[in-house]
């Protein structure tokens, strides 16, 4: 019978077009465990991918610098990771170039190229732990800044912390028992500049989004730092090119896992997985450069990490307890102007 021999055929068509190839395409298959994790596991992969990029664009900066001039290897920092970001801006639309502040953006711009150049003079000649330690510092330095030109209210508790974070310098650094390297002075001045800047961009924040910010910081960085490169300029050899393309590409898509990271659960969740900085780049010194972090760069590490932490977990309380007793006030007024 013509009806039973097709029966079979049939149904091994209908399971094929159920299982197209048994396994189904790699990306597909990715792309839906990604979207069955919950936001908190997404976001803690995404800080762990994070801080690995940063552990390998940090041994890349140590091996572009013995042979290339910083300034150069910041230019290439800056060209490459505004090629990797280059893309969506055709997806946003040219929009996105629209601008109220360009001033302010250029201000911001030469502020993170002198934090940059700082930062790589730095990581090139200090143990990469140590340094890692020590860029821990940015928020007490953004906290000391925000109570001091913004003059935003910082209660005890958050000083407190500022103080222990400090403390968990000098561990670090041991004044008295060893002599304070130029290097760390400068990496704590890379620190410094970047909590500035981080103050005037969310001044930026209300007139400028996101998006905007981040795309003329890139173009004006690239664009100052070209002089700079070419006070000292050597064509790169192919051997040195794979160094500066990690420096350049990790240091952009590990801010680009930060951020979205930030952006599916609240930064007190995010804040203590970035903790596996310290450990992913003590492993790569170890295994690049044979470094062995001391008891006191750990020890004064986790102090100021966490002393990071707390002051993060009370901006965000804070600023809870602010929108609160905001939305009172107003639903209070609304009451007192109802008919």
């Amino acid at each position: 019978d013509v009806r039973t021999r097709t029966r079979p055929a049939r149904r091994r068509a209908r399971q094929g077009r159920e299982k197209p190839n048994g396994t189904g395409p790699v990306v597909m298959r990715v792309a839906l465990w990604w979207r069955g994790l919950s936001p908190v596991m997404r976001a803690a992969l995404l800080m762990l991918l994070g801080s690995s990029c940063v552990a390998a664009q940090w041994s890349g900066i140590r091996i572009a610098s013995a042979s290339l001039h910083t300034f150069e290897v910041v230019l290439f920092r800056n060209l490459i990771g505004f090629l990797v970001i280059l893309p969506f801006l055709g997806r946003l639309g040219l929009h996105t170039l629209r601008t109220r502040e360009p001033g302010r953006l250029a201000l911001t711009s030469l502020g993170l190229l002198a934090a940059m150049l700082c930062f790589f003079v730095a990581v090139a000649e200090m143990p990469l732990a140590e340094a890692m330690a020590l860029s821990f510092t940015k928020p007490l330095f953004a906290t000391l800044g925000a109570a001091l030109l913004l003059r935003e209210v910082v209660r005890a508790r958050r000083w407190s912390a500022v103080l222990v974070g400090f403390l968990g310098v000098l561990i670090v650094l041991r004044p008295g028992t060893q002599t304070i390297s130029v290097f760390a002075v400068l990496l704590l001045l890379s620190s410094l500049l970047t909590a500035g800047v981080t103050l005037l961009i969310k001044r930026l924040a209300a007139t400028e989004s996101a998006t905007t910010i981040v795309l003329y910081q890139a173009l004006f960085m690239t664009a100052l730092s070209l002089p700079l490169a070419l006070l000292h300029w050597r064509m790169p050899t192919l051997a040195e090119l794979p160094a500066l393309i990690v420096v350049g590409a990790l240091g952009t898509v590990s801010w680009l896992c930060v951020t979205r990271a930030f952006a599916l659960v609240d930064a007190s969740v995010v804040m203590p997985f970035e903790f596996a900085r310290l450990p992913l780049t003590a492993l790569a010194g170890y295994l690049l450069f044979a470094e062995v972090p001391t008891l006191w760069t750990w020890l004064g590490g986790a102090v100021i990490f966490a002393s990071t932490v707390y002051i993060t977990h009370r901006e965000i309380t804070a600023s809870a307890s602010t929108r609160a007793a905001a939305t009172a006030a107003t639903d209070s007024e609304s009451v007192k102007t109802m008919p």
